[in-house]
């Protein structure tokens, strides 16, 4: 892998780590304002932390597989 490909990596891994914090506290400020859980959660809130977890959860497996890729890569130079 070229420089160049291997900054872009690196560029695109560090936006997805970005994105997965703001997930991250999102669905934190939704977990304390129902006293840390999903119990006392209405429907519609319930709704929306499912598809904000769903969602960081693909990111996190992006992450790991990108993570993986750069130490394969930094391997291999």
């Amino acid at each position: 892998m070229s420089s160049d490909d291997m900054l872009d990596q690196v560029q695109h891994y560090r936006s997805i780590v970005a994105t997965y914090e703001q997930l991250r506290q999102e669905i934190n400020k939704l977990l304390m304002k129902y006293g840390g859980g999903t119990e006392n959660m209405p429907a519609e809130d319930l709704q929306r932390y499912r598809k904000l977890a769903h969602e960081r959860d693909e990111i996190a497996s992006e992450m790991r597989w990108l993570e993986q890729q750069l130490l394969d890569d930094d391997n291999e130079v």
